[in-house]
Order: C-alpha cells, then sequence, then structure tokens
C-alpha cells in the first residue's frame, strides 16, 4: 500500500509538471507497466482528480480542470517561490489579486513546514520594495496568455501602440517577460511574420483564441536579453548620438543610455526615445561640453532649451 501510494504521488507530480503524457513516457518514468499507469490513473480519478485520455498511437493523459480544486503537489522549491510570490502580489503591479493573494498566501503558510516558513519569512524581511507607479495589468489577461503560451493556441487581441492607435493583432504567443513592473508577451506576428514584444497592459484580448500551432524556435536562446535589447535600441522613434567632452567612466551610470570611449578625453553617447524634448534635457544635465551629431532637429529643442533657461527668473 505504501508502494502504491508513493507511486501515485509521483504520477500526480509528473502529470502537473507537464500539459500531456504519453502512457509509455509515464510507464518508464515510474517503472512500471502500461497497465499499471492506467490502473493508477483511475485511482487519480476515484480521488478527486480529472485526467483525460486520448486513445491511439498519438494520445495520452492530461490533468484537466475539474468542479473543484483538487490538492496540489509542490516541492521545497516550488512552496517558498508560491509564497514569495503571493506575498509579492498583494501589493504588486497585477490588479484585482491583491485581497485574493493574502488569503491564498494564508492558507499556503498554514501548512508550509517551519523549515520553510523560515526561509520565506527572512526573505520577505530583509526585502525592501519601493512602490512604483505606472500601468498595471488584470490577473486575467496574464493567466490567459500564460495559458496559450502553453497549450500553444493563437492569441487574438487588440493592441493599443504608443501613439495610442489600436489595431487587431493575432500571434503565437511564447513566453511572457517582466522589466520593471511591466509585463511583455513574445509572440509570433503571424500578420507581419517576425517576431514582436506587447505589452500586456495594452492588450485586451478577444474570445475564443486562436487555432493550435507548431511552437517555432525562439527569436534567440535567452529571450529575456532578446526583450531587454529590443526595449533599449529597437523600438523607439528616434535615436539621437552625441560626442561628450568627457571621459566614458564619467558618464556612465548617469544616463540610460549606450556610452562609447573614443578617447580618454571624449566619449559617444546613444539615446533611444520617444520625445526629442527630453533628449535634450538628458544631455544637458550632465553638465558637460557636447557636440550633437544627430539628428539635426534635436538642436532646435537645444537652443530652445537654454533660451528659456535664459529667459527664466532666478
Amino acid at each position: 500500500m505504501l508502494e502504491t501510494s508513493a507511486r501515485l504521488l509521483r504520477l500526480l507530480a509528473l502529470l502537473q509538471a507537464r500539459s500531456e503524457w504519453s502512457g509509455a513516457d509515464l510507464a518508464e518514468r515510474l517503472g512500471v507497466a502500461p497497465r499499471t499507469v492506467r490502473r493508477d490513473v483511475d485511482r487519480l480519478r476515484g480521488l478527486g482528480y480529472p485526467v483525460h485520455s486520448t486513445p491511439g498511437v498519438c494520445g495520452g493523459y492530461r490533468l484537466g480542470a475539474g468542479a473543484e480544486l483538487p490538492p496540489l503537489l509542490l516541492d521545497d522549491e516550488e512552496a517558498v517561490a508560491v509564497a514569495v510570490g503571493l506575498r509579492t502580489a498583494a501589493n504588486g503591479t497585477v490588479t484585482g489579486i491583491e485581497e485574493t493573494s493574502l488569503r491564498a498566501l494564508a492558507k499556503l503558510e498554514q501548512v508550509l513546514p517551519a523549515r520553510l516558513r523560515r526561509r520565506v519569512n527572512t526573505l520577505q524581511r530583509h526585502t525592501v520594495r519601493i512602490n512604483r507607479e505606472g500601468p498595471t495589468v488584470d490577473a486575467d489577461v496574464l493567466t490567459r496568455v500564460a495559458a496559450a503560451c502553453r497549450d500553444h493556441e493563437q492569441l487574438r487581441f487588440d493592441y493599443t501602440g504608443h501613439r495610442g492607435d489600436s489595431a487587431l493583432r493575432r500571434a503565437e504567443p511564447h513566453s511572457l517577460v517582466t522589466k520593471g513592473n511591466r509585463w511583455y508577451l513574445v509572440g509570433w506576428d503571424a500578420d507581419r511574420g517576425d517576431w514582436r514584444t506587447y505589452r500586456a497592459d495594452r492588450m485586451r484580448l478577444r474570445t475564443p483564441n486562436g487555432p493550435r500551432f507548431t511552437p517555432r524556435e525562439p527569436p534567440a536562446p535567452d529571450v529575456a536579453a532578446w526583450v531587454q535589447h529590443r526595449l533599449a535600441h529597437e523600438m523607439w522613434p528616434y535615436e539621437s548620438r552625441f560626442l561628450l567632452r568627457a571621459p566614458a567612466e564619467r558618464i556612465e551610470g548617469r544616463t540610460a543610455g549606450t556610452v562609447e570611449p573614443v578617447d580618454e578625453h571624449t566619449c559617444l553617447l546613444t539615446l533611444r526615445g520617444d520625445d526629442l524634448r527630453m533628449m535634450a534635457m538628458v544631455v544637458a544635465f550632465l553638465d558637460v561640453d557636447f557636440e550633437v551629431l544627430e539628428p539635426v532637429e534635436l538642436k532646435e529643442h537645444l537652443r530652445a532649451l537654454g533660451e528659456r533657461l535664459l529667459c527664466s527668473r532666478i
């Protein structure tokens, strides 16, 4: 009986770890015959776990949604991650889940072993959070996008660009990436035939999802680094370049732009954004002599800024 119970727990953990398993794969992982897998699946069903099966050569087993939530199996690392995530979500940037997160956290911490509770409390006690202002994302949007990534279902959504225009998009979702207080979806744009990033707070999902698709190779091995590069280099309408009369080490860390040394006394600064006036203020704030290399129209913004400062009362 103990061996059977342990095997059932192992089977349940496997079904929770992946969306679908073949009977042969489960039998190999558990070290039993396929017939034993079928009997164990029936036992899980009797305990209330909705295990769906598809017959045939390409068939398999998957853990589906039931009328009630059955117990979940979490290892130590998963339990700590869930507890920390719930605490963060209670005052985070996902709207509508603060109170729910607190209720779920109370239930989880009630059953956490003492060793895990100490880990969670230690991490939280020594973490200081700076409140951020900015867009928040509906929790339902994130869960639906994550489910579409998992199930390889095309998403259809109305997307609002940074200029306020809205258009219907069709994308094959790959993954969600977080940066600061923003969430980005990485997906293959079916209409543009290219990989794109979409801010989740600008997405209005349509129902139902589109058809299933065969996953593509991601745009880069490190998707998070790919998103970081796009945000820094490719997604802004303006790029400006300055020759600064200061060594690179004096400028680095003082601006979000890219700094490249020219020699020991000068460096190149590249700024990207959607507002030339803001770029003018950024380079003026550095308090070093500089030359505008491009674009030419940025010089007019700098002249206007200088005249405004000269005419201001001090």
